[in-house]
């Protein structure tokens, strides 16, 4: 299992709305070949930056078929215009889990 973060920074003042586009995007991420969910994240002491984590079966589910599909188009559709810059994205797996 990977599991993209991505770290996005927002305009202030437009949390609820990009907070209202994650939510109506759910399903497109959810149909993708080899997601299996997604949780969204506030920063506490940034409140303007969230992280959206997105588990995927394998790093090209993520990056060649969610990226060059339409329902990519439609997220970046009903969230990019509450971006404060371009996202930062990672790909993590993880070696060990605790508790």
């Amino acid at each position: 299992m990977i599991l993209e973060v991505a770290e996005i920074s927002i305009q202030p003042g437009s949390e609820r709305a990009f907070e209202d586009g994650v939510r109506q995007a759910v399903p497109l991420f959810l149909r993708a070949k080899g997601c299996h969910g997604l949780s969204l994240h506030r920063v506490v002491e940034m409140p303007s930056v969230y992280r959206l984590v997105v588990k995927w079966e394998t790093v090209d589910d993520h990056m060649i078929g969610f990226r060059n599909s339409d329902d990519f188009e439609e997220w970046r559709r009903l969230v990019s215009h509450c971006f404060d810059g371009a996202p930062k994205v990672t790909h993590t797996e993880a070696l060990a889990s605790y508790g």
